[in-house]
């Protein structure tokens, strides 16, 4: 399969189209427009899995990258049956991902992760929500002092290199946790993962895409690691 894939030599014409969708946002134009949407994002999208792919193996050799929908690609198409959900049948931003580990949901194994609009491009490493699983398992692990202070101090180290990190959810310590603590303010968060915002017309510059991405995946990768370690002690209801 990848041996099939072409050239990656950027997005161009995806911030356009992504626009169009916002103006046009309906099935029928969507068919009418099949073919702009594989030249502009679908095949480039698989192109840069697979290059973006090979890099981050440098990084984690058993990452997954496998070029298709519901592996590192998302649909164009919304779910519009959750409740609650955005009823535009059509995404204007573009998400790819690429996991580590071979348990849970794709959204919650730890992960390089970017997408894109016409407004930002933005690049991410962890899990942006934990379900009940890993909630437990990240409490568990930053239980334990030494961890605790070790991952509030990556993140300081993060955030002084221009990372942000997600926002807290949670309001009062959970069970097992007091101000008394060290860095117990980390147990006030429903995920781990930091990130950073880009503008969205690097995506057109392969090259220098990938480069960029690449340093900054690379300055995450003691959080992917950390938050890799507990997706490993997360056990499934």
């Amino acid at each position: 399969m990848r041996g099939l894939v072409i050239e990656f030599n950027g997005f161009k014409g995806a911030i356009a189209f992504l626009r169009a969708i916002r103006k046009n946002n309906n099935k029928e134009w969507f068919e009418a427009h099949r073919s702009e949407y594989e030249k502009v994002i679908l095949n480039p999208s698989r192109a840069f899995a697979v290059e973006m792919g090979e890099h981050l193996m440098a990084l984690e050799p058993t990452i997954d990258f496998e070029p298709k929908i519901n592996k590192a690609l998302f649909r164009i198409f919304r779910d519009t049956r959750r409740m609650g959900a955005n009823k535009a049948p059509l995404k204007s931003r573009i998400g790819i991902i690429f996991t580590q580990g071979s348990s849970g949901g794709r959204l919650q194994k730890s992960s390089f992760y970017l997408h894109f609009s016409p407004d930002e491009l933005f690049v991410s490493v962890g899990v942006r929500w934990f379900e009940k699983p890993m909630l437990d398992a990240y409490r568990e692990y930053i239980k334990d002092d030494k961890r605790r202070v070790a991952l509030d101090r990556l993140l300081k180290l993060l955030e002084a290199k221009g990372y942000k990190t997600i926002e807290k959810e949670y309001k009062r310590y959970p069970r097992g946790f007091s101000a008394e603590m060290s860095s117990v303010e980390l147990s006030l968060y429903k995920g781990m993962a930091t990130y950073k915002i880009l503008e969205p017309n690097l995506i057109e510059e392969g090259d220098r895409l990938i480069d960029t991405l690449y340093k900054i995946y690379e300055d995450m990768l003691p959080l992917q690691r950390i938050v890799y370690e507990i997706s490993l002690r997360a056990k499934e209801d």
